[in-house]
């Protein structure tokens, strides 16, 4: 995929797979809803998971995205690049309003939902994804031949 073709496939996927580095030397992978910021990939989640305590050891991991129901159809984007671990209150409850309106499809977050938002960023980070490097690739452009 092109440039234009990876951002757009970024911007219409919903979850995305999350690799930390374990302090065991295993990699930890993880499923997780995100947003973009610019050209960041944000998301969210709780100040004492597992991939937090990785990332603040060792800030390098990957991201992948990908769909497909066969060989002839896999599309997918590996993104590898650096996570920044934001512990504030405000900016985690941005991250968590703008992950939570992507995902329902709506361009808001109504009044009773912000008061759960507020209640959850309490106990939550933010995780900035900052991509040093991208593969891409998409089979459905192959024809056929492999």
């Amino acid at each position: 995929m092109d440039v234009a073709e990876s951002r757009a496939f970024l911007q219409r996927g919903k979850t995305i797979y999350l690799a930390s580095n374990g302090e065991d030397g295993y990699p930890h992978l993880i499923a997780m809803w995100y947003a973009l910021d610019g050209d960041d990939v944000i998301m969210s989640t709780y100040r004492k998971a597992q991939k937090v305590r990785n990332l603040r050891l060792d800030p390098r991991c990957t991201l992948l995205l990908e769909e497909g129901a066969s060989y002839a159809e896999l599309k997918g984007l590996f993104l590898r690049g650096r996570c920044e671990i934001i512990d504030d209150l405000a900016t985690t409850l941005e991250t968590l309003r703008k992950v939570g309106t992507r995902a329902s499809g709506s361009t808001e977050v109504g009044t009773d939902a912000e008061a759960g938002l507020r209640s959850r960023a309490k106990k939550r980070v933010t995780l900035v994804f900052r991509t040093d490097r991208t593969r891409s690739w998409d089979h459905r452009k192959l024809g056929g031949k492999y």
